[in-house]
């Protein structure tokens, strides 16, 4: 997708007839010519006190009036009791500040001088007047001296809002008219469904939207309409955005995309009016499609907590796109597809059918759509004879288009650092390490502590391995990976979407091995278990509280499965205590269990530690080797 040429422009575009965009002043000049009238009001208000003040007065002692009068530098004074106020003839220095000047004065004579004032002013010539030298402001002076400012900002304010209602803009409050959409850049390859895998059935479901694009005459023939919109929901990374443009580009007509949270802004209204110029612009290149990205963020249910009332800007927006959708004016031959991967917290008038019609779950691929996935991400890319996608599929349970492509990058970034000229199994195994356990870290621990870790991570890997039903052991290793100091790799053989009680408790006693290792080795536990202890923590309130596998809880849901939602909101408090209390023995009963194997398999776990202590990894044939066990 072309990068957009216009930061004002809202929504990007592809394949739209090109119209030149109308010129507009860049906001360096609307800055420029404020800063020039600010100037000049500046100016104007200096001129202003300049002219009506007369001039300032500057307090000297009375030692410095008597020495500019016998230097003859005194031109006229004017006295009123023992207050002096003159002119001297030129200007002198300020005897308090030397670095500037003064010419007119005004002094105190003291009552004690007994100086022949007169007699001096007679013989210099000095000019005595019965009116004061400065002469003071009238009354419509210093009113028009007050008033001035608050005028001059009136007159600045109107200028400023005449140009932000002619489309100036200040602060990126108001926009000009959108230019036209641009079309695809020269040369540039509009996605297809050929650049989609994986998601074979979802691409089957959008198939029809593409054939009425293409033939919409056929369909009108019958009485068929065509879908207002489709909503693609599911985990994050699992290619609806890809999806929408393959759509696009399937059915060759121009597609306008956008995030819903460039539509809200602080001004209320500001989004209304950016969802009705969307529309307009797809209306005139119709048939076209409109893709909207996280439209969560403004289509949230109405009326929640977090509504400020019924004309806030996330609601305005909202209703506006509600009408668009399905109003009295319609939008005809406009399609709109949405993503979100929250679709429950969506407002059900967005959902209904003739705007909505269509909800297509885009779910993580299985394991022939991954191998599908890696074909594409790796199809510019030389690949080693030792490659086989399909086992770097199986051991990728899981794992999303993105996460896929970012896999096979991470093997080609290694490769690079190897110089060597084709990507090898080697580098998508250490890119799956880096990738799911985190970069290795140049960490020196003393043998006592390296030891202990062995044990923690053989622990996790026997009893992989000795639960029936657990997930095959691929990799052990004791060198420290993100914030693991070590690190057990089980990936099952095949991809599961369901599980039993048999294997969530298998999971659980795997997930304490560590712990219970330390436990049956030094007899004392460490803080390494954390993270274990969370997964095992989630596990087991799942099956007392959403699964239904605890006889005293019952077959129900007693906690939300929102993990960010609240918590116990959604049963009684003594159903929520059972939920905690078959929580805890659960989990209990899993560590005595782990203990009792741990204790019963003791050569086989100092087996595992010593060959770690000495390897420091050991991959799935040597660790199944080394404890005896078949894979």
């Amino acid at each position: 997708m072309p990068p957009r040429e216009d930061p004002d422009k809202l929504w990007r575009s592809e394949g739209a007839p090109s119209t030149p965009p109308p010129p507009r002043k860049t906001s360096r000049g609307n800055w420029f010519s404020m800063i020039l009238t600010a100037l000049v009001v500046f100016l104007l208000v200096d001129l202003l006190l300049s002219a009506f003040g007369g001039g300032r007065k500057t307090n000297i002692p009375y030692t410095e009036f008597t020495k500019q009068l016998s230097a003859g530098q005194v031109s006229e004074i004017y006295a009123k009791g023992d207050s002096i106020e003159g002119k001297l003839k030129s200007a002198q220095p300020n005897p308090g500040n030397s670095k500037q000047t003064y010419e007119n004065f005004t002094t105190t004579r003291p009552t004690f001088a007994n100086d022949n004032l007169w007699s001096e002013l007679t013989t210099q010539n000095v000019k005595v007047d019965a009116e004061p030298v400065v002469k003071e402001r009238g009354f419509l002076a210093n009113l028009l001296i007050s008033l001035a400012p608050m005028l001059l900002l009136i007159v600045l304010w109107i200028f400023i809002a005449r140009r932000m209602s002619a489309g100036g803009g200040m602060g990126g409050l108001a926009r000009k008219a959108p230019p036209k959409p641009v079309e695809l850049a020269p040369g540039a390859k509009r996605t297809t469904f050929d650049d989609v895998a994986g998601i074979d059935e979802v691409k089957d479901e959008l198939a029809e939207v593409v054939d009425f694009l293409r033939r919409p005459e056929d369909y009108r023939k019958l009485g068929a309409k065509m879908p207002r919109g489709v909503l693609l929901a599911g985990p994050p990374g699992t290619g609806k955005t890809l999806l929408a443009r393959a759509v696009a580009g399937e059915a060759n007509v121009p597609f306008f995309s956008a995030s819903a949270s460039e539509f809200i802004e602080m001004i209320v209204g500001v989004g209304a009016s950016r969802v009705r110029e969307l529309f307009a612009e797809a209306r005139k290149v119709a048939p076209a499609i409109i893709f909207i990205d996280e439209i969560d963020t403004i289509g949230r249910s109405r009326g929640g907590g977090n509504s400020m009332g019924g004309h806030d800007e996330r609601e305005q927006t909202l209703n506006q796109i509600l009408t668009e959708m399905d109003g009295f004016s319609g939008a005809e031959g406009v399609v709109v597809l949405a993503a979100t991967n929250r679709s429950d917290v969506l407002d059900p008038a967005l959902l209904r059918p003739g705007r909505f019609d269509r909800t297509v779950m885009v779910s993580p691929p299985d394991r022939t759509g991954r191998e599908a996935i890696l074909k594409i991400h790796t199809r510019d890319k030389p690949l080693g004879a030792d490659v086989d996608l399909e086992q770097v599929a199986k051991t990728t349970p899981g794992m999303t288009g993105a996460e896929l492509a970012n896999l096979a990058n991470e093997a080609a970034l290694l490769a690079v650092k190897r110089k060597d000229d084709a990507l090898s199994a080697r580098d998508f195994s250490e890119a799956l390490e880096k990738v799911q356990l985190g970069a290795v870290r140049a960490l020196v621990m003393p043998d006592a502590d390296r030891l202990r870790t062995a044990y923690h991570e053989s622990g996790h890997a026997l009893l992989g391995m000795l639960q029936p039903g657990a997930d095959p052991v691929r990799k052990i290793t004791i060198v420290p990976r993100g914030r693991a100091l070590g690190v057990t790799l089980s990936t099952p053989e095949a991809d599961r979407y369901s599980y039993t009680e048999e294997y969530l408790r298998g999971r659980i006693i795997g997930a304490l091995g560590g712990m219970a290792a330390e436990q049956v080795v030094y007899g004392v536990i460490t803080t390494g278990a954390e993270s274990d202890l969370e997964q095992v923590t989630n596990i087991a309130r799942g099956m007392a509280g959403r699964w239904g596998m605890s006889e005293r809880v019952g077959r129900l849901t007693a906690i939300p499965n929102d993990a960010q939602g609240a918590y116990g909101l959604a049963a009684a408090p003594s159903t929520l205590d059972a939920v905690d209390e078959e929580t805890r023995r659960i989990v209990a009963e899993c560590y005595d269990e782990a203990c009792r194997k741990l204790v019963a398999h003791r050569e086989q776990l100092d087996a595992l530690a010593s060959a770690l202590m000495e390897h420091e990894t050991l991959d799935e044939d040597e660790a199944y080797r080394v404890a005896g066990l078949s894979a």
